[in-house]
């Protein structure tokens, strides 16, 4: 360790994204959306005066603003933007965490969680999943005391999602903090919580451009609440970074949310082929958890997961391995066209005999 770092930095472990290779490979590792953004989106690029780039942007990001407003069918008050949704993860932690009770948080879910609860001196109070990997919703509740609640729906690594009448129950019983519920894989089969975010001033939702939206190159997210939420939002972001959505994403990622059809298209395209792929894998003999997400969760009884992700990344699939005791024989597989798919199905073919 270097002697110029601070003792805080010291203590780090930083999130270990997945593997961004270099030789063409099929990247199934890092649920990134098959297939390309909204034809607009390309327009927007072509068209964009470059002399705009020598300004800074509007610093409340008011156009992308009303657009996701106008998608969510809520005021542009209620919406904040920013860096992708890790950003406003970071922002959240920081406005809403930070009391020295702990945080309820699911024992399994999005990596990125512990990374930020350490950063900033968050206590985390982890909760197992039930029997069946879904999120203990009702052990999130539980507590009388803490510091606000976390967590994916769907659930990352295993897909799961709540329904919105689950979430709800969750809401009338935490009603003192925040409860952030991170929407990343929302738009894969999964029940938004934006519905209910004029009844329960405490609501937090995020989600990201990098799914769904097919801008993960971009770097867009946003949080959908109340607008004293938000202003707690605002107020870290104002201290952190004035101008942090630059005008080049605004405009894409309004010219992404101004083609439904493409939008509903490509996730339907994703949806049937996660279903055909979970067929053909238990047909293999996997267990394959319930996805309502772009990925599916699997494990085969009589292959270790390292073994098979070894024999995988031989024949040129990437799959992503969570080297953890609870995830260790788990693949996480992203779902990717079908042909990239069918290449996946052959070579688990070859493997697995």
């Amino acid at each position: 360790m270097s002697q110029y770092w601070s003792p805080a930095v010291r203590e780090l472990t930083p999130y270990i994204p997945g593997e961004q290779p270099r030789e063409r490979v099929i990247k199934l590792n890092t649920n990134e959306n098959p297939y390309p953004p909204a034809p607009g989106v390309g327009e927007a690029l072509r068209n964009y005066a470059t002399d705009h780039l020598r300004l800074y942007p509007d610093p409340t990001s008011a156009a992308l603003r009303e657009a996701l407003a106008k998608a969510f069918k809520v005021t542009s008050h209620q919406v904040f933007v920013g860096n992708g949704s890790d950003e406003v993860l970071a922002f959240a932690f920081q406005a809403f965490f930070c009391h020295d009770v702990p945080l309820d948080v699911p024992a399994i879910t999005y990596s990125f969680y512990p990374v930020y609860a350490n950063l900033y001196g968050v206590e985390l109070r982890k909760h197992p999943l039930n029997a069946h990997w879904e999120v203990d919703i009702e052990a999130l509740a539980a507590n009388t005391e803490r510091s606000g609640v976390i967590f994916a729906n769907p659930n990352a690594p295993t897909g799961h999602a709540h329904s919105l009448a689950t979430i709800e129950a969750l809401l009338k019983r935490v009603t003192d903090r925040v409860v952030l519920v991170d929407e990343a894989y929302v738009d894969f089969g999964a029940e938004s919580a934006v519905a209910l975010i004029d009844r329960y001033p405490n609501l937090l939702v995020t989600g990201t451009f990098s799914k769904s939206r097919s801008l993960a190159g971009l770097r867009l997210g946003y949080a959908v609440g109340s607008e004293e939420l938000m202003d707690g939002l605002q107020r870290v972001k104002d201290s952190f970074n004035s101008y942090p959505v630059d005008s080049l994403a605004s405009l894409v990622g309004i010219a992404a949310l101004n083609d439904p059809e493409h939008f509903e298209a490509c996730r339907e395209y994703v949806i049937t082929t996660r279903e055909r792929t979970r067929q053909r894998l238990e047909t293999l003999g996997f267990e394959v958890l319930p996805s309502k997400a772009n990925f599916v969760l699997a494990q085969h009884p009589d292959y270790e997961g390292a073994q098979l992700f070894a024999a995988l990344r031989e024949r040129g699939i990437l799959v992503r391995h969570f080297n953890t005791s609870e995830l260790n024989n788990f693949l996480r597989i992203t779902i990717g066209t079908d042909d990239e798919m069918d290449s996946l199905i052959e070579a688990l073919e070859t493997i697995c005999v």
